[in-house]
This record gives structure tokens, sequence and C-alpha cells, in this order.
């Protein structure tokens, strides 16, 4: 395991050549991610500058929109299980932040917040009794301030970390001793962008794409980040999708995508047309509610990555 710690920028790569890909080109795999109904979603505190606790939620219609997004899933091949809803835990529908699971190995959450530190009791709880019967293994909660793949990525051959609001970078070490995998630092420093999934999706993972190539494919918002990290982006994704003001200001790059659908907000419209220009399909999905919390599509939706060796035969049946 490696932490990677950018320092001086590195020189500009050379472009690479427009892709031309369609959509019958890319191949969706099928996913495995856990959910929280927003049954008792609410905004009645402010941790980031999206929430504002004078304008009403609509917990009814929360749901409604949440079990589209459920639904948008599932007609797409995708599995998804849910975690029953904590009441006093509003913001417990972002599962995103519960935890981060790669290669079978499941680290839950360690909240910033005092509002939202016991998720990750909840979440280390499913990640350790049900994660067990679905072929995890769960490392229990984080010792470092972590909020889980809201700050960490997975590209499939290495996990971009955030940090500057809410995930440290001692986590990140933590991170790639205990899942032992190689950790991209990246430094936010918009507020608006508090979580590295709000300024940064991953669209297919290293070795997916159609040409065979071996590098993963990502669409992110360039001023969310240092100049450094800027750097370090644009030469480790030179083809990378950059979003307009207008497109992440509607939170457009907290998307989920199989590698050929990306599920993200109806609002992003540059966002849908730049992907379909790259080949993938946009699945625009309205989280009008939950944007008042601050999250949309990815905010809702933690990855159950398997592990690299088959599952007993027990868990299965489980």
């Amino acid at each position: 395991m490696t932490l990677i710690t950018p320092s001086a920028a590195p020189a500009a790569p050379a472009p690479l050549p427009e892709t031309t890909a369609t959509p019958t080109d890319r191949t969706a795999t099928p996913r495995h991610f856990l959910m929280c109904p927003p049954v008792h979603f609410d905004v009645v505190y402010a941790i980031n500058p999206w929430m504002d606790v004078t304008v009403p939620v609509d917990a009814g219609y929360a749901v409604v929109q949440w079990q589209a997004l459920k639904a948008a899933y599932e007609t797409r091949g995708h599995t998804v299980d849910v975690i029953s809803p904590v009441p006093g835990l509003p913001d417990m529908v972002y599962a995103a932040n519960g935890g981060v699971v790669v290669g079978g190995k499941a680290l839950a959450a360690r909240f910033t917040f005092p509002e939202r530190q016991p998720e990750g009791e909840a979440y280390e709880a499913w990640l350790r009794d049900a994660g067990s019967a679905r072929g995890m293994t769960s490392l229990g909660q984080a010792v470092e301030r972590n909020e889980g793949e809201g700050d960490l990525l997975w590209d499939g051959e290495v996990m971009l970390a955030g940090t500057g609001f809410r995930t440290t970078r001692s986590a990140h070490a933590e991170v790639a001793d205990k899942l032992g995998v190689e950790v991209l630092t990246l430094e936010l420093v918009d507020p608006r962008f508090y979580h590295l999934d709000t300024a940064l999706a991953v669209l297919s993972t290293a070795g997916s794409a159609p040409d065979g190539g071996d590098r993963a494919e990502i669409a992110y918002f360039p001023a969310a980040f240092t100049p450094e990290s800027r750097a370090v982006l644009r030469e480790r994704y030179p083809d990378a999708i950059e979003a307009t003001e207008a497109d992440a200001a509607v939170l457009g790059l907290n998307a989920v995508s199989d590698g050929r659908h990306v599920f993200l907000t109806d609002r992003a419209t540059g966002m849908h047309a730049a992907l379909r220009e790259r080949g993938y399909e946009p699945v625009g999905i309205d989280l009008s509610e939950l944007l008042k919390g601050g999250g949309s599509v990815k905010c809702c939706t933690l990855e159950l990555r398997p592990s690299l060796h088959p599952v007993p035969s027990a868990a299965k049946e489980a």
C-alpha cells in the first residue's frame, strides 16, 4: 500500500485524441449498492453551505425521489441493499458517507460533526452483520476522521482521497494501510464542494474503457481543487471531462456510473451532453429535496465492492 502525496506540479501531458465512443461501445457492469431511505430526512442544523434551516423540507417527497433512484438502479440490473434509518439521524440517507468497501474490506466512517457521528456506528453495525453474509469483512470504524465514499473514490487502481473540509490527511494513510490500496490525496478549497464526491465522479474504472485502455475516466470541476491537485488530476486523467460552474453548482458531479449508465441530477444538462459525447448514457434523477441537505445521487449510494475471492456458499445463501 502507498500514500501518494502531490508536491510540485508535473509537466502538462500531451493531449489525447478526441474520444469517439458511442453508447454501444460501453458495457454496464452490475454493481451492488447500499442505500438508506430518507424517512427521517430534515434540515435541522447547517453543517455545509447547502443547508438552510429556514427552508421547509418535505420528507415524504424525498422518499418518493429516493425510490425513483433505487428503481433506476434496479431496472438496470444493479443490486440494492437497504439499511434501516435511525430516528434522530436526518442525514443518514447520505449512505456514501457511511464507509468505503474495496475488495470485500469494509471500513466504516468516523464523522467530523457531532450531529452525524452516530451514523458511523450504525453503518459499522450493518457492514459487520449484514456485510458478513455478503462476503465482506468489517474492519470496524476508522480511527481518523473519515467520511467514507464522500471523500474516497476508487478508480480501479488508486483511491482518490479528498481532504480540506471533512476527511483528514491522516485518514488517507489509515485507508492505505487498512484497505491495502494506493491513495492519491486531493485537496478541496471551495466550501460548496466539501466532499470529493461533490466535485469529482469516476465514470469508468481502470481497464474498462471501450478501447481497452487501462486508464480510468473521470469528470471533475477544476476550481474546487488547489492548483497542485488540479495539476495532478490533469496529468493522471488528461482526457477527463471538466465540468462547468453551472453543472457543478447543482451537484452534477455527485454521480454514480456503472461504466455505461451515469446516474446524476436531471438539472446538470451540460454534463448530460458531455457524457453523451463520450458514449455514456446519462440517467437524470430529480433529487431536489435531498439537495437541500447538500447531497445528490452519489451521496445516497455506497458501493459494496466484493472480495476478489469467491464468497463461501453459506454466505451466498444468507
